[in-house]
């Protein structure tokens, strides 16, 4: 598929995915219209961290997703739409679940209602390997069921069936990718990965919550990568593909292989304040990626210890945006 000029919307442009997939889609040519999230400072999030050049071709337009008028508006004159848009944070769901579920559920809504209003051509969807919940088997395939042990999950298996019931209901083409774990450059402290690194770097010791889930660790280029071939592959129409490097590690000895990455010695501290309610924390997600090798022909190609060693290099030149000591919701 060819790219050039072609007009794109990524809601969540200011995020950590939606950053990289704004940069891959400027390289491929693409006209690409940036919905952040409207403040008083314009801030434009990350973006702020893409080379000048790229940054002026966006237009970058601000607002929220919960306002049905300004996300049609962001959705006019565009052939596909990236909706990456929404509040992502699984402690803060315990702590604001309306604010995630008006955000994630009505803002997903907005999104669709504009797409099947202006006929657009194509509607990549965001979903989350926490919709899943801890494995009840494994590897996970996108027909395993669906469980909400959080409220952010539950906001996310809503807005997915909310996605299924307008290709079902209306024929409007969509995809839902479902990424696990996305991990690499730029993204926040919220995540474990740039908790542990953060801590690694600055701190004698690493404070965590549980030690023992497993995760499946996907680096960033490779998940945007996931996202555009969606977009381009036909068949992928009405399905959900999961975006996951099919190997799983615990948080323990992730923790343990960073250490050794960064050459410090440091010690592992599980942290009371950081560990979920029994019945909400997932143990294990490992993602079954077949359905994306067959019907997208992709595939990760960083390895872990490769996309580890990119982040550590990232974050140890951008140390200053990190708070190491505080607990980051």
């Amino acid at each position: 598929m060819d790219w050039q000029d072609r007009p794109v919307l990524v809601t969540g442009a200011g995020g950590f995915i939606g950053s990289h997939l704004v940069e891959a889609l400027v390289d491929r040519g693409a006209r690409v219209r940036a919905f952040v999230r409207y403040n008083s400072r314009g801030d434009i999030g990350l973006l702020s961290l893409l080379p000048a050049p790229t940054q002026q071709t966006l237009d970058i337009v601000a607002g929220d997703l919960r306002d049905a008028h300004a996300v049609a508006e962001a959705c006019r004159g565009i052939t596909h739409i990236f909706h990456l848009g929404a509040l992502i944070a699984i402690p803060y769901s315990y702590l604001h679940p309306r604010e995630v579920v008006e955000t994630n559920v009505l803002g997903t809504l907005n999104v669709l209602m504009a797409a099947r209003q202006l006929g657009t051509e194509r509607l990549i969807h965001t979903s989350s390997s926490e919709v899943y919940g801890t494995a009840r088997v494994v590897p996970i395939s996108e027909d395993h069921p669906l469980q909400a042990q959080s409220p952010y999950a539950a906001t996310k298996i809503a807005a997915d069936k909310l996605v299924e019931s307008f290709f079902c209901s209306y024929d409007l083409p969509v995809t839902t990718v479902r990424p696990f774990n996305a991990y690499g450059p730029r993204q926040s402290a919220r995540a474990v990965i740039p908790t542990i690194i953060t801590q690694a770097l600055a701190r004698d010791e690493i404070r965590l919550g549980a030690l023992t889930p497993r995760r499946d660790f996907t680096y960033v280029q490779d998940t945007v990568a996931g996202f555009i071939r969606a977009a381009e592959v036909d068949n992928a129409i009405g399905q959900t593909v999961n975006i996951g490097s099919d190997q799983e590690i615990t948080v323990g000895e992730l923790a343990q292989k960073i250490i050794t990455l960064v050459g410090r010695s440091v010690r592992i501290v599980s942290d009371a304040q950081r560990l979920r309610a029994e019945g909400s924390e997932v143990y294990r997600l490992h993602a079954d990626n077949r359905r994306a090798q067959e019907l997208l022909d992709w595939s990760p190609r960083i390895p872990l210890d490769e996309g580890l060693r990119n982040t550590i290099h990232w974050i140890s030149a951008h140390l200053d945006r990190f708070r190491p000591a505080d607990y980051q919701v």
